[in-house]
């Protein structure tokens, strides 16, 4: 076993787990854990956020949502759901994730599987200390679309292309978003107020489409 803290993230690394052991601490935990995990053929991270690695992602997801909102785009926030597949061994929980080009293939469905459901078509993962486990393996073996991942300093935008991730200059979701733009304001939202943060990023968005 392996634990690494910083005041961002602790993480602990379990090797040897097993499928059925990985779905048991799932159960067991159960949704409101406060722990996120990535499971990847037999090794298990248990990542417990702080404050530097929590605060980011709440900006990431009210801007995501200004973005729909602004933009008239439909979309299905699903948060920190446990994507996993038992046939490939894999499983992750993002930071948060969001249906957007499949929206209309899973309103109204209150459980995901992701046997028959299509996996969410934007993550945001955000890794402020280097993680145990290869997540941008486990998304691409997922399906995952589109990912954005912000280590604290810098973001950048992946695009999932036979099966390999693409580093990209502008999302795919929202075609209007340059990575620089969404770094811009991500930056922004550790020296400003957060209500003055989402106002000035809807006023930017209305310029670019006005």
């Amino acid at each position: 076993m392996l634990v690494k803290s910083t005041l961002a993230e602790q993480r602990t690394v379990l090797n040897n787990v097993s499928w059925e052991t990985f779905e048991a601490l799932l159960r067991d935990t159960g949704e409101d854990r406060g722990s996120r995990f990535a499971y990847d053929c037999g090794v298990l991270e248990i990542m417990t956020p702080l404050f530097e690695h929590e605060n980011p992602k709440i900006q990431f997801d009210r801007l995501i949502f200004a973005l729909a909102v602004e933009l008239k785009i439909k979309i299905r926030s699903a948060g920190s759901t446990t994507l996993k597949r038992k046939t490939i061994t894999k499983g992750i929980e993002p930071d948060t994730c969001y249906y957007i080009q499949n929206e209309p293939a899973i309103r109204g469905k209150q459980e995901l599987d992701l046997k028959t459901d299509p996996a969410p078509d934007l993550a945001v993962e955000i890794d402020i200390t280097s993680s145990s486990v290869n997540k941008l393996n486990i998304y691409a073996a997922l399906g995952v679309a589109e990912l954005w991942r912000y280590n604290g300093e810098g973001l950048k935008f992946y695009q999932l292309i036979e099966s390999q991730y693409i580093e990209i200059k502008l999302s795919i979701a929202f075609p209007l978003i340059s990575v620089s733009d969404m770094n811009r304001f991500i930056q922004q939202s550790k020296t400003m107020d957060e209500i003055d943060l989402v106002l000035s990023f809807r006023a930017w968005v209305q310029g670019k489409i006005g």
